[in-house]
């Protein structure tokens, strides 16, 4: 299993490569810049301002320069929202912020959706399958900012007003509605994993056999089934974790909190290269490092699983 692992690991890397070059390389070659939106800027100042930052260089020496650099732990600085402070600080302040709402989203989510999942498979064919088949279909198919403006508009706005409608300012009770609607699509989507492999597992041999001694349901649920049930779940929860955590774009933005996912989206719009680069290679390097927690998350759950290099 090492050898696997470090196979996963220096593909891993070489992915993170990958990503950082197509990056810098896109980014570069959609016209315009960071300091062209500026007022009265003039064409002297303009091409100190390139010096300054590096952007005169030619496009491989830029990247040549940018790759060393995250060798040494540097990702630059902001040019133009925070200007001049390190990226990777930046990341430091405000990725706690998206983790925090990320992670209370996801342990809703997680408990809820394969609850109801489990839920769904026992009661297969019955009104409680069908009734949570379609609110289930219906989380996942409306888009976020969609049940984002439905709750701020029930809960935040002149029907309840219960909750703010922006900002965390107030303390626990501005996590509420954030919290929930960055995790409603993802129970969703776990609810219906959990009921498909559930139903699998509960039609095979040994779980008839379970069935046949007379168990009560929760032993046959939580003892025999749910662990062969969740494999597929936790194929799908890797990158949700990533996605989750970091914060969506959307909710950061329709509920104006002060994350990484807003950041990103502001640094898109300001052009502001280094953290565009910085935020994409912290949002892919957790994706990517998910992708690896999985395959060893498998191993836990089902010693029996081999990895190619152990089948030999």
């Amino acid at each position: 299993m090492a050898g696997y692992f470090i196979k996963r690991i220096l593909l891993a890397l070489a992915t993170l490569l990958l990503v950082i070059c197509l990056t810098f390389i896109l980014m570069n070659t959609v016209p315009g810049g960071p300091f062209l939106g500026e007022k009265a800027i003039s064409a002297r100042v303009l091409a100190e301002l390139e010096a300054k930052y590096g952007l005169d260089k030619p496009l491989p020496v830029q990247l040549k320069n940018y790759v060393l650099g995250l060798l040494r732990g540097d990702m630059g600085v902001s040019l133009k929202m925070q200007k001049n402070r390190p990226v990777r600080i930046i990341i430091g302040e405000m990725f706690p912020v998206s983790a925090k709402i990320g992670a209370i989203a996801l342990l809703w989510a997680t408990i809820v959706g394969i609850s109801l999942g489990c839920l769904a498979a026992y009661t297969r064919g019955r009104w409680e399958d069908s009734l949570l088949q379609v609110v289930t279909t219906l989380g996942v198919a409306f888009p976020v900012f969609v049940s984002a403006t439905a709750l701020l508009v029930l809960f935040a706005g002149g029907v309840f007003h219960v909750f703010p409608s922006s900002g965390i300012s107030r303390g626990p009770i501005s996590y509420v509605l954030p919290c929930f609607t960055l995790g409603l699509t993802p129970m969703c989507s776990i609810a219906r994993y959990t009921r498909s492999s559930m139903l699998d597992v509960l039609n095979k041999e040994y779980i008839k056999t379970v069935r046949a001694y007379g168990h009560p349901v929760s032993h046959l649920i939580f003892k025999h089934a749910l662990r062969n049930a969740l494999i597929p779940v936790v194929t799908y929860m890797g990158p949700l974790i990533a996605a989750v955590l970091t914060g969506t774009f959307v909710v950061e933005s329709v509920f104006n909190i002060p994350g990484l996912g807003r950041y990103f989206i502001q640094s898109i719009q300001n052009r502001d290269y280094p953290l565009i680069m910085g935020t994409t290679i912290f949002f892919a390097a957790l994706v990517i490092l998910m992708s690896v927690l999985v395959d060893l998350i498998y191993k836990i759950i089902d010693p029996r699983i081999q990895f190619s290099n152990e089948a030999g």
